[in-house]
């Protein structure tokens, strides 16, 4: 069961046994990126303890939110996940769920305040703090996703969506600011003075093709 293809064999055979639509494509070869409207669900097996692991996904954050050993009660919880069941029906139903505050939030469809109060409260991103409160502070760019690459701030639309309209903002001096747009051919690193770095941010993200 610890080999990939196996663990996605055992998976499409409990999810046939229980009628669950797990949504694994028919060539999938691994339990990982299973699509759903709360981002992406994948499962690991626990090695010697013969436990499942669900996990749920979005671009560049992902979250523990179970562990179970039956699988048939997996693939039942996938299901109802897939399906919009609400959160606290699905920990109702399935007990080894847990689904915290985040997920909570990624249910209603706003997860950008909890990411923004995690980053903007974190020790290990202290010295981008400035930053993040300067951006935090825009009435528009706060409703974008905020993740961190590298020290750089990665400010992105649509926080389902991995290939959303994205930048990333670097200060590698106090009130000197540099950006770049994600995905873009041939995009570079463009200085951009302090007091024009939101205009320039929300135009990069919200305007042009």
């Amino acid at each position: 069961m610890t080999a990939s293809d196996g663990l996605v064999a055992a998976l499409r055979q409990a999810a046939e046994q229980r009628g669950c639509d797990i949504g694994l494509s028919p060539w999938a070869t691994e339990a990982v990126g299973i699509e759903t409207t709360r981002g992406y669900l994948s499962v690991h097996t626990t090695t010697g303890e013969g436990l499942f692991r669900l996990r749920v996904h979005i671009p560049d954050f992902g979250w523990d939110i179970g562990t179970t050993g039956d699988l048939g009660t997996l693939v039942e919880a996938i299901a109802a996940w897939r399906e919009g069941v609400s959160a606290d029906v699905l920990e109702a139903r399935f007990g080894f769920l847990h689904l915290d505050e985040f997920t909570g939030a990624l249910e209603a469809g706003e997860p950008t305040a909890s990411q923004w109060a995690g980053l903007l409260s974190s020790e290990y991103h202290r010295g981008q703090r400035d930053l993040l409160r300067r951006l935090h502070a825009d009435e528009v760019l706060r409703n974008t996703f905020p993740t961190m690459t590298h020290r750089a701030v990665r400010l992105r639309v649509d926080p389902m969506y991995s290939m959303s309209r994205q930048v990333l903002v670097h200060e590698p001096d106090e009130g000197r600011y540099e950006v770049v747009r994600v995905g873009v051919p041939g995009a570079e690193w463009t200085g951009v003075p302090g007091e024009d770095l939101n205009a320039y941010l929300r135009a990069a993200l919200y305007d042009g093709p």
